[in-house]
């Protein structure tokens, strides 16, 4: 599941506005993901996208969470509870603090980023449990390119892009920084398209993304994410193909969108 939420959180290679004209206060999108079992795409989790408010002795800011659960009937077989959480500027989306906290058949891992902009720099803190239990820590500083960020951040970038300026085949390099490595990411524009959704029929952008140096994502424009053509740019459909199998992500619903 950790594979799902980084592959859907990438950045577009179009234009990123300086302001977040997209984002709300308490907007909640709640999404069923489905792995390929023996042939058949079966609905193995519940993955939520929330925004809140949360303010600090000197400033306002907007907390982006991503959660991501096995329904009960799968616990038993792998039991997945994972959280990724990034603290932003409101207005400019600009990252300050990333959590994630993940906890997937017995494999656990939290990651904490605080970010250092004048200096390009993350500092960071990684904690794991040890086949006994017990949990250690490692403290790293990370340097960072100035556009770098970590992938909630970047997910939430994608819905203030100008993407109605690209053209099909249009694409770019980005980089986004997980597990204290910065991956780079190409994303390619490739056409608008209108499909059935469990919150209406929606025209679409439809975009491919792929990893540089890296076997997560397979085939060529198999890894397809389709955001709406309005002015929430709302994530509807998303489908992969990973080196262990392929999966989709379906919109179940959206409340407090911004238009």
């Amino acid at each position: 599941m950790k594979k799902y939420v980084f592959v859907f959180t990438v950045l577009f290679g179009l234009h990123i506005t300086a302001q977040n004209n997209t984002i709300a206060f308490g907007e909640k999108l709640v999404f069923s993901a489905s792995y390929n079992m023996s042939g058949i795409l079966t609905d193995i989790a519940q993955v939520k996208m929330e925004t809140s408010e949360v303010k600090t002795s000197k400033s306002t800011l907007m907390r982006l969470k991503c959660t991501a659960a096995t329904y009960k009937k799968w616990d038993n077989f792998f039991k997945i509870r994972d959280l990724y959480e990034s603290y932003v500027n409101p207005k400019t989306l600009t990252p300050y603090l990333y959590k994630r906290d993940i906890s997937e058949g017995g494999y656990y891992k939290f990651m904490q980023y605080k970010y250092n902009h004048k200096a390009n720099l993350v500092k960071s803190l990684k904690r794991k449990k040890n086949k006994e239990g017990k949990t250690w820590d490692e403290n790293k500083n990370v340097k960072i390119s100035a556009s770098t960020k970590d992938i909630v951040s970047t997910l939430y970038h994608i819905r203030n892009l100008d993407i109605h300026k690209a053209s099909p085949g249009d694409q770019q390099d980005f980089t986004v920084l997980f597990d204290n490595k910065e991956t780079t990411i190409t994303l390619k524009y490739l056409s608008k398209e209108t499909i059935s959704t469990n919150i209406g029929p929606k025209e679409c952008y439809k975009l491919a993304l792929s990893l540089k140096g890296s076997d997560v994502l397979k085939g060529s424009n198999s890894n397809l994410l389709w955001l709406t053509a309005d002015k929430n740019k709302i994530p509807v459909y998303a489908k992969f193909k990973i080196a262990v199998g392929n999966g989709e992500l379906k919109i179940q619903s959206a409340t407090g969108l911004k238009h």
